[in-house]
């Protein structure tokens, strides 16, 4: 049974030195991180955000990340489109709590929820309004990373979610998927939720470094990790073991092993045979990819763009986290797809 939910007060944590001055510009970052929105789903409260003007854009983060590895191209993007950003269950600023479904299966039913709430409720935005509220508006461009590109192909493909256009980014789609850090975790799960938070602390950030080619600064290597290494929204704080600056908390800890035990390639392979569905109707889709992925290779990604019937866009210099190793190059990428579309 899901725990009664709290009244979300915006928080400054480590994030906070990214806004410096109250610009803008920075109040725009403090706006990104807090995610000061609720939507109350089956499976805890997403918190998630909009900010900016014109046609919807929904960003869909993976695993184990949060709507933080969109901050920058959302922000860049926010000049041209009203930019969704939000934390699935179980991830980031959304609630986290023992027994919760944070399965590929649940996310994919959230987010086609979670889109047809905000086609009937947002106001002030593009969105084309839909004949039922359980088919979300075709209005939404969806861009979605790793773990997220399954959820929103499964949102698509099982639950009726519809998109104006989707742009996959080094997705998690084509079997087999998962590291043998996964396959440890998933059989021993309740060992390594136990582990001492300094430890813990120290694998979670060197699982997350390796995602990125690039190398990861400091500050982003911190804030990347906090969600599974700091004290927010734990009540016991007093229990917690400090780590690096962090609070090692067991809620944080218990999130980061459950979403690693119930990954199950089942859920892609549900799919996997109707992923040129996608494409099949008319739904302009990208597929774009880190050249230098070590967690999803770039043959997954030629595969799925064969699939799918469309290019495959390749980053030169960049790994897994191809946000946060070459920005600049995927903002052109999706600027450039964004500027295909059909009015």
């Amino acid at each position: 049974m899901r725990p009664k939910d709290k009244t979300s007060t915006p928080r400054h944590g480590p994030h906070s030195s990214l806004s410096g001055t109250h610009d803008g510009h920075h109040i725009i970052i403090i706006i990104i991180m807090d995610l000061p929105l609720e939507y109350q789903s089956p499976n805890g409260t997403v918190r998630w955000t909009k900010f900016g003007s014109g046609p919807p854009l929904v960003f869909n983060h993976g695993t184990p990340w949060s709507s933080f590895v969109w901050r920058d191209i959302a922000q860049a993007l926010s000049s041209t489109h009203t930019v969704f950003l939000w934390d699935m269950p179980g991830y980031g600023r959304s609630d986290k709590y023992d027994g919760q479904d944070v399965s590929l299966g649940a996310q994919g039913a959230l987010f086609a929820a979670l889109l047809a709430h905000w086609t009937t409720t947002t106001t002030g935005v593009d969105v084309a309004a839909t004949t039922t509220t359980t088919t979300p508006s075709p209005s939404f461009v969806v861009v979605a990373h790793d773990f997220g590109g399954a959820v929103a192909l499964r949102a698509r493909l099982l639950h009726g979610a519809r998109y104006r256009a989707l742009a996959l980014v080094d997705p998690v789609a084509l079997a087999p998927w998962g590291s043998p850090f996964f396959r440890l975790v998933g059989a021993h799960g309740h060992v390594f939720a136990q582990l001492p938070g300094a430890l813990h602390a120290a694998l979670v950030k060197e699982y997350i470094s390796s995602a990125s080619y690039a190398g990861l600064q400091a500050a982003t290597l911190e804030e990347l990790a906090r969600p599974w290494c700091s004290g927010e929204g734990d009540d016991d704080d007093d229990a917690a073991a400090t780590a690096g600056g962090q609070v090692a908390s067991g809620v944080g800890q218990a999130a980061f092993y459950r979403q690693i035990q119930q990954a199950d390639e089942r859920f892609t392979d549900e799919v996997e045979a109707r992923y040129g569905e996608v494409t099949a109707d008319g739904t302009p889709a990208a597929v774009i990819w880190g050249v230098e992925d070590r967690w999803v290779p770039l043959e997954r990604g030629r595969a799925l763009a064969t699939r799918m019937g469309v290019p495959l866009r390749e980053i030169e210099g960049a790994g897994h986290l191809v946000q946060l190793d070459r920005p600049a190059q995927l903002t052109g990428a999706l600027m450039e797809f964004l500027g295909s579309l059909p009015a």
